[in-house]
């Protein structure tokens, strides 16, 4: 996607809706004011275009990790990983949506009622994904690095008061089910996040938001899971047998 001084946010908040947090934190209207091209919009909020534009390229040509072979990494370098990039994504991303969606409800909720079970759905995803994440800060993804940490030196690990580290880890992945069933309701009652015909920019961002959110979390418990988990267990597994 190319875009220059002269490219209308409108179009371009349509075409990739990532960007429109570029335009949000300049507090420029790319809904009802998204005829504009970014230099009208710019000179308007004295604003170097120029800050912008780079803004926006950096948004558009941000990689993906997709490729990254996350079973060949250490389990405290992965903890670290889903730590800094996953929960702070989260985390970022919670106060941006709900204010998009409590907008979007609040213009559009008479002639689309579902909304506001989206509304609460998402809600009620945010409170237990903080405390899901906080849960795993201070308790299992600690633990993680202690097993790494006297594995590597030499030193005894004894048993967490809880028992085995596969405790939290059932715990995490009963939590981890609860919010597929509330994404997969937030899926069906959007539609598969398709934008209605009479939703402006707003309600398209929103959902596309919602959409993204939903990928990294299926990213995010995926490597948890699938990857993290087994090889956490299996790491103590071998700690433990060492030790007998």
């Amino acid at each position: 996607m190319l875009i220059n001084s002269e490219s209308i946010i409108g179009k371009i908040v349509a075409e990739n809706y990532k960007t429109a947090a570029v335009f949000k934190s300049y507090n420029i209207d790319f809904c009802c004011n998204g005829n504009r091209s970014i230099a009208a919009a710019s000179k308007e909020k004295d604003i170097d275009e120029k800050v912008i534009l780079q803004e926006l390229s950096e948004v558009l040509n941000k990689k993906e990790d997709s490729d990254i072979d996350f079973k060949s990494w250490s389990i405290d370098l992965l903890a670290d990983y889903i730590e800094k990039k996953h929960h702070r994504y989260v985390f970022a991303k919670i106060p941006e949506i709900t204010a998009y969606l409590a907008k979007i409800t609040d213009v559009h909720g008479n002639i689309h009622p579902e909304l506001h079970e989206i509304n609460e759905l998402f809600s009620q995803s945010a409170e237990a994904l903080s405390a899901h994440m906080k849960k795993e800060e201070n308790i299992l993804f600690p633990l993680i690095r202690e097993m790494v940490d006297k594995r590597t030196t030499g030193e005894k690990f004894k048993r967490p008061p809880f028992g085995s580290i596969e405790n939290p880890i059932k715990t995490m992945h009963a939590e981890h089910d609860n919010e597929g069933v509330r994404f997969r309701r937030i899926s069906e009652l959007s539609r598969n996040y398709e934008t209605p015909q009479d939703g402006c920019n707003t309600y398209r961002v929103t959902l596309n938001l919602l959409k993204e959110f939903e990928d990294d979390l299926h990213r995010h418990i995926h490597l948890e899971n699938n990857i993290l988990f087994p090889a956490a267990i299996e790491f103590e597994r071998i700690i433990f047998s060492t030790h007998t």
